[in-house]
């Protein structure tokens, strides 16, 4: 018998080379103002802008520098609620379209930022839904145009947290593979092993079911082809749309069943040491899933089998040498040196940081649905092989 399980994700995903042009019929619905959040370089919107004034859409610009913080997401909401904006769109990589999911929900909802942050704030629900939020990923990693919260950077604290709302999935995804071709190879590598993660944690959390089960195996299996061709050749049409189709997937995946130890990991270590999100982790994936594996056969009970039976699947989906749950570490590992992946000693991590480290990452909420409860000797050495 199936355990109780739910479901959700954006309110609509329109998916397809060249889908960006249907946005003036898409957005018609949502209003005639739009505050449009961008990466750092707005210019690279300009065919989103030439769109909205196709439409006859009011915009005004709010660009975000890297990934967010929390005072980011908080002047981008004043600023919508000064133009009042009846609508919020993000376009770019992750940490644009967080930015423009904490802005949408941060305009409608007075008080502290603070005041709905979980770990550093007081986790309360958002009282009003936010402004309707249009998602355009130029990035095939994060997957953040079908899930439900926002990471922001706590700079105070030092850590990554969640602005997290059923309320904040987004009213449109829209999602372009064509918008990716630009992106650079170390770009690609690792908002693409970003990906994967996002794939592989799902599918052996302690949440996982039966819909994300279908979307995690759908998506290893194009992101292990697509991803080393796509690095190798940013034109690759059909292995941009496969990465863009494998992310999108992921992102589905994570909201509803959850991350594991690599992004438990990630929250400190991007908010300590301003490394990229998903290159923490690409530097982190085979080392964590190793010591996920590891912990598993020690525990040795119908859970952990079951678990074993899923990081073997994952080794067939990733074309490794064996069907073994440890040959599919070894692909990763080959993956990872194939893409030129950086270790955390080449992102700024110090070894002095693990102990703090360490302790962050067991209070993230990502870490409550690795498969296996890990030790603080098991999470050190995750970071010491990783270094």
């Amino acid at each position: 018998m199936l355990e109780r399980f739910e479901f959700m994700t954006a309110g609509r995903i329109v998916f397809g080379n060249g889908a960006l042009r249907e946005l003036p019929s898409l957005i018609a619905p949502l209003g005639e103002r739009a505050l449009v959040v961008t990466g750092a370089d707005a210019r690279r919107a300009a065919p989103l802008f030439a769109l909205l004034e196709e439409a006859h859409i009011a915009y005004h610009v709010f660009s975000v520098s890297g990934e967010p913080s929390i005072a980011t997401a908080h002047a981008g909401a004043q600023q919508a609620r000064q133009f009042a904006a009846q609508c919020v769109i993000g376009i770019g990589g992750g940490g644009a379209l967080d930015a423009a999911k904490a802005i949408a929900a941060l305009a409608t909802n007075a008080g502290d930022p603070l005041d709905y942050l979980e770990v550093v704030g007081k986790g309360l629900p958002l009282m009003n839904a936010p402004l309707p939020y249009i998602a355009i990923p130029t990035t095939a990693g994060t997957g953040s145009e079908v899930t439900r919260n926002a990471v922001l950077t706590a700079e105070a604290q030092r850590v990554k947290v969640s602005l997290r709302s059923p309320l904040m999935l987004p009213r449109l995804a829209l999602i372009d593979p064509t918008l990716t071709h630009s992106l650079p190879p170390a770009v690609t590598a690792s908002s693409g092993l970003d990906a994967l993660t996002q794939l592989i944690e799902p599918f052996v959390s302690r949440r996982a079911n039966p819909l994300t089960d279908a979307l995690c195996r759908e998506g290893i299996a194009n992101a292990a082809w697509a991803l080393p061709r796509a690095y190798a050749n940013g034109d690759d049409a059909e292995a941009r749309e496969a990465m863009a189709y494998a992310s999108l997937f992921s992102g589905m995946a994570l909201a509803n069943a959850g991350l594991g130890v690599v992004h438990g990991f990630a929250a400190p270590i991007g908010g300590m040491f301003g490394a990229p999100h998903g290159a923490i982790c690409a530097a982190l994936l085979p080392h964590g899933a190793a010591a996920n594996i590891r912990a598993l056969r020690a525990q040795d009970d119908a859970f952990a089998r079951d678990r074993l039976m899923r990081f073997e699947e994952i080794a067939l989906l990733l074309d490794a040498e064996s069907p073994e749950a440890e040959a599919g570490v070894e692909a990763l590992h080959k993956l990872c040196a194939q893409l030129n992946i950086p270790r955390l000693r080449d992102l700024g991590v110090t070894r002095e940081a693990f102990a703090e480290i360490v302790q962050k990452a067991k209070a993230s909420n990502s870490m409550k649905a690795n498969p296996v409860a890990l030790s603080d000797f098991e999470l050190h050495a995750i970071l010491d092989s990783a270094w």
